[in-house]
Formats: C-alpha cells, sequence, structure tokens
C-alpha cells in the first residue's frame, strides 16, 4: 500500500449511533443475525476512514447510506432475492423507481427516498446524472449475479473485473466526495480520459480488496462471484496461489491510480482548464489516495472481513425479510 493514511473521524462513535437511531426512525427492523452482521460491519469505520475530513453532518448522513447499501447487499449477496431472479428483478426496479421519484413502500425503499431528497437536493444537474447512474448500475449488478446463479454460469476473469467496477458500490461514494469536498464537476471534467481511469482505478482497489477479504466468508456461503474464486476456478491453483496472485494485481491497480494522477494533471495542462474546475479536479487527485488507504485499512479492521468464522450460514433464511413480497 503506497499511500499515507489520512487518519480517522473524531466523530466516528457519534455518527455510529446517529445510523442506528436513523435505522429505527426508518421502520429498519433488522433480525437478530442481520443486526450482528451489522454491529460486525461496521459502517461508521469505512465512512470515517473514507471522509476523515468530513463535516459531521455529511459523516452521519453519509454513514447512512452505506448502512442501507450493506443491507441491500446482504440481502441479495446471501439471501433468497438473490437467487430468485424475478424477485430480485421486481426488488431492483422498484429501488431504482423509487430513486428516480415514484413514490415509496416499505421500509427500505422509504429509506431511500429520504437519503435521495437529503443528499440530493441543491446539487448540479451533472452531478445527479452521475450519482444516479453510479445507483442504479451498482443495484442492477445484484439483478445479474442472479441470473447467472440461475443459469448455472459464472463470469470470466475479464468479465467480472467490468461488472465488479459498478457492484462494489464505490462509484457513489465518488460522488458524495464532492459534497464533502465542496467541488461540483462540469462534464467536461467528468470525461477526460484520465478522471475516468482515476475514478476505475480507485473503485477497481476497493472491490479487489473486499474479494480478498471476503473470499472465505462468502466461500462459506456458496457465493461464486468473487476475483479469488474465479482465479482459482481459472488456474486450478490452491486458495494461496489464487490469493497471492490476487495480491500482485491489487498492487498492478495501486500503480494505476498513482499512474492516472500524472495523466490527468497532464490532461488539465493541455486542456487548459484553470478556475473552479481546476481546484475541483486537483482535489480529486489530492483525495482520492486517501480514499485508497482508507478502505484498505477498513478491510483489514471489520469483523465482517477479519473474522470469517463469525459467519451464521443460517442467516440466509433470516434474510430478504424486505424483498420477499
Amino acid at each position: 500500500m503506497p499511500f499515507q493514511s489520512a487518519g480517522c473521524h473524531p466523530g466516528l462513535a457519534e455518527t455510529r449511533e446517529a445510523a442506528w437511531e436513523w435505522a429505527e426512525s426508518e421502520g429498519l427492523d433488522l433480525s437478530v443475525p442481520a443486526r450482528k452482521k451489522m454491529i460486525r460491519t461496521r459502517p461508521e469505520l469505512w465512512i470515517s476512514l473514507i471522509f476523515p475530513q468530513a463535516t459531521q453532518e455529511h459523516l452521519d448522513l453519509f454513514c447512512q447510506w452505506l448502512f442501507w447499501a450493506f443491507l441491500v447487499d446482504d440481502e441479495f449477496d446471501d439471501g433468497p432475492a438473490g437467487r430468485d431472479p424475478l424477485m430480485c428483478e421486481t426488488a431492483i426496479t422498484r429501488l431504482v423507481d423509487v430513486f428516480d421519484g415514484a413514490a415509496p413502500n416499505g421500509p427500505m425503499e422509504r429509506a431511500l427516498a429520504g437519503l435521495r431528497d437529503r443528499t440530493c437536493r441543491g446539487r448540479s444537474p451533472q452531478w445527479n446524472r452521475q450519482f444516479r447512474r453510479d445507483t442504479a448500475a451498482w443495484l442492477w449488478t445484484y439483478y445479474a449475479e442472479a441470473v447467472e446463479r440461475a443459469a448455472g454460469q459464472v463470469p470470466s476473469r475479464a468479465e467480472f473485473a467490468k461488472h465488479r467496477r459498478d457492484s462494489v458500490a464505490m462509484q457513489p461514494f465518488l460522488c458524495l466526495h464532492e459534497i464533502t469536498a465542496g467541488i461540483d464537476l462540469p462534464d467536461s471534467a467528468r470525461s477526460l480520459p484520465a478522471y475516468i481511469a482515476l475514478r476505475n482505478a480507485v473503485t477497481d482497489h476497493s472491490g479487489l480488496c473486499n474479494d480478498i477479504c471476503s473470499f472465505e466468508k462468502e466461500a462459506a456461503l456458496g457465493y461464486e462471484h468473487n476475483a479469488v474464486r474465479l482465479i482459482q476456478r481459472d488456474r486450478g491453483c490452491t486458495l494461496q496461489e489464487a490469493v497471492d496472485e490476487a495480491g500482485i494485481q491489487l498492487a498492478r491497480i495501486a500503480e494505476r491510480v498513482q499512474r492516472a494522477e500524472k495523466e490527468l494533471i497532464d490532461e488539465i495542462e493541455a486542456a487548459g482548464i484553470g478556475g473552479p474546475t481546476r481546484v475541483a479536479l486537483e482535489r480529486c487527485v489530492e483525495d482520492y489516495r486517501g480514499l485508497v488507504r482508507g478502505d484498505f485499512d477498513y478491510h483489514a479492521r471489520a469483523e465482517r472481513y477479519t473474522r470469517p468464522d463469525l459467519v451464521e450460514l443460517d442467516e440466509r433464511d433470516s434474510l430478504s425479510q424486505y424483498f420477499a413480497a
């Protein structure tokens, strides 16, 4: 890991309390296994490592987004909703429709509508377009996985790398970074090849880091959409050899982050970009290293990843309470 830590937000405990109070106020009544899993997940830690300089208000809001996203992730990764394509399609369609303004039904949809309103109000059209694209793309990856499971298919490593760029859900949080950084990129900046490359490299690093740390837990639950598992299947190698190869790939992605940073500075100069847009892009270059390091440190500290022995194999039956109807 070549990047220095930017530290941890001092408001972590306050944000944790605010997240659980918010969940209760939204009627997100977690089952006992789901509650245990969320406690092990520690969304407040990830947010505090990713956004160590955020205001407390932003930190609380972003943690509530992450809390909600982890609930969705556990429902579709581990529960019946992720193994029934029709159930999955119905649920994801509803969530995307609610994000687009449809009236919400049930606690998960109402929570999403509230988060959307608090986040998107006052943001520019270009920011809202990006955030909507990234959020919807993430949600639809669960449907793609449900269909592949039902068909008995496993993606190639190249196909999965492209899929993982959306499924890891880092892209929406790069949008949220703009809020706490006080910036709003125009479409021209979002279209710079090096900015796209930088954003993709940050996201790819998060996805692979997550897969390396999640492999044992996901293997216990029979979850095949994991880069380490795909390396092992493709090469017919041992688990340790697959992990070693994934670690080499992770280091190469960190090098891609550094290369994209340099290329973005060159493109800013070549395009004659100045003023607030230049300041905003330079802020991304400055902050994204901290995002990568914070994500890396989180995976080494949260029991969701460090204690695969705590996975309860009967968790699957107690999930999907929100999407079964």
